[in-house]
């Protein structure tokens, strides 16, 4: 790689992490792992980084999603079900846990969302944190995911069906001011 290749690759990563860092977390749900997720994404961005000539943001967003799928698929993370989730210490900052604050929307229904789309199985979370929170079309969430468009559609259908159904969304656990909004 060229001089200039590193730095504009430096440039990107500064540019670029955040929001990178924000898809990852939403993908995974633990700060930790979405660091991880990031970095293996970087890394294998860095190797290619020479071919990539027009929107490297979501060039590194479709190895960052594609990475996270595939990852589900072949490691046992050593996840153990329990009734109450472990405190996690420094995860507060601007950015709650389904994206950027919105300001009007209670962290109280934040983090049941948050929770009923990490209990989606891995391809419909993904649909679903770039259908919404990166706005894309169902096109584009294809190209993302390597899928065809049918799909993208089967899996959004699957996730929304989930999550109308979901006991983290269910009347008594979101509080009442933010129904309807």
């Amino acid at each position: 790689m060229t001089d200039d290749g590193r730095a504009t690759f430096t440039e990107f990563v500064v540019g670029s992490s955040g929001a990178l860092h924000r898809t990852a977390l939403l993908l995974t749900g633990d700060p930790h792992i979405a660091h991880d997720l990031l970095q293996e994404a970087l890394l294998k961005a860095w190797g290619a980084w020479d071919r990539v000539t027009e929107q490297p943001v979501a060039y590194v967003r479709t190895i960052l999603v594609r990475e996270f799928i595939s990852s589900r698929r072949r490691r046992w993370h050593g996840e153990h079900p329990t009734e109450h989730l472990p405190e996690q210490h420094g995860t507060t900052g601007s950015v709650g846990p389904v994206g950027p604050s919105t300001g009007g929307t209670d962290p109280e229904t934040r983090l049941a969302l948050a929770a009923a789309v990490r209990a989606l199985p891995p391809q419909q979370r993904a649909v679903v944190v770039l259908l919404y929170f990166h706005d894309l079309t169902e096109a584009d969430t294809a190209r993302t995911l390597g899928i065809a468009v049918g799909t993208v559609k089967s899996h959004h259908a699957r996730a929304l069906e989930a999550l109308r159904i979901s006991s983290d969304l269910a009347d008594d656990a979101v509080p009442a001011d933010d129904r309807g909004k």
